[in-house]
């Protein structure tokens, strides 16, 4: 649905925003863009709707190269391609039937279209009896709910979502996520997210890019990225969210297993310590869920009986570092 080849950005002549980007998004997934600030990943986003175009590479949307299109390409590319902002970009001095009614004005849809569209698209996300309020009135979760029904007016085949959930609480992040991985499911949309949060690639992602000073370093399912990490820049993003706590006083030996699937219910460690005689200290650990699949993340301190018959086991039932 979306490739990017050898794109280059600059901007000043010197300043290279992306250097080199290669990728390809499937129809109908839901792709995370993850990096620091500055790493790329909002100038990649405006190149996917033709906000910006590469100084070399190419962009192609279903197998359009954007840089190409004419202003009324551009328009009818930007029909096919919904986006949801980090700020919500409401305007406050209209309803919020008025807010998703305007792709649909702007698109020259008759009044009656309209009239029958935007109570649809409410009801959608949840908000019914919402659309004769004004921003103003609305918490910054049904915001960014109306931000997503007008994303969702021109019937796009594609949802950019841009830092969406940044400005959120936790709980209402995941009510956010679970409305769009109902959309991405129910609708086919292809979705890209573009984050810094690793909490949102876990949730809802099926593959992710890992961004760094404006190259891709990493791509891969969000499983294998984030269990078996291979670039320096994803295991340090990984290490700053919490993932892997520095073990404190225990001087013996120490591994962390990663357990995936069927293998997470399994009693690994017990089955272990009474073949080796070896004891498992938890020191750090973590058990949860990517997007599907279920993991399991522990930092284990090993005491007494044969700890090298113990390892050896540990890398039978999972990944051992």
């Amino acid at each position: 649905m979306i490739r990017l080849e050898g794109v280059h950005k600059a901007f000043g002549g010197t300043h290279a925003a992306l250097a080199g980007v290669d990728l390809e998004i499937a129809r109908g997934e839901v792709f995370g863009i993850i990096g620091r600030s500055g790493a790329g990943k909002s100038t990649l986003v405006r190149l996917l709707n033709g906000l910006e175009r590469p100084t070399s590479g190419r962009v192609l949307v279903d197998g359009t190269d954007v840089a190409a299109l004419d202003p009324a390409g551009l328009r009818a590319l930007r029909r096919r391609v919904g986006m949801i902002f980090q700020n919500f970009g409401l305007l406050s001095s209209r309803t919020v039937s008025g807010n998703v009614a305007l792709p649909l004005r702007i698109a020259g849809a008759s009044k009656a279209e309209i009239a029958a569209k935007v109570p649809a698209l409410l009801a959608r996300v949840g908000l019914a009896d919402h659309g004769g309020k004004y921003p103003a009135q609305l918490s910054g979760g049904q915001k960014q709910r109306v931000g997503i029904a007008r994303a969702l007016a021109t019937d796009p085949e594609i949802l950019l979502c841009d830092e969406a959930t940044s400005a959120l609480d936790p709980e209402t992040t995941r009510s956010i996520l679970a409305l769009i991985a109902d959309l991405n499911r129910e609708l086919g949309l292809t979705i890209v997210f573009i984050t810094h949060e690793m909490d949102v690639v876990r949730q809802v992602c099926d593959r992710v890019v890992v961004l760094h000073a404006g190259r891709a370093v990493e791509t891969g399912t969000v499983a294998d990225v984030f269990l078996r990490p291979q670039a320096s820049e994803t295991r340090a993003l990984i290490d700053e969210s919490g993932e892997h706590a520095e073990p404190i006083g225990f001087d013996g030996p120490i591994v962390r297993l990663t357990l995936h699937g069927g293998a997470v219910l399994d009693p690994v460690l017990t089955r272990i310590a009474r073949d080796t005689g070896t004891d498992f200290i938890i020191l750090d650990g973590r058990i949860g869920r990517l997007k599907d699949t279920s993991f399991g993340r522990l930092t284990l301190g090993l005491l007494g009986g044969d700890t090298a018959r113990a390892i050896a086991a540990l890398r039978e039932k999972g990944d051992v570092e």
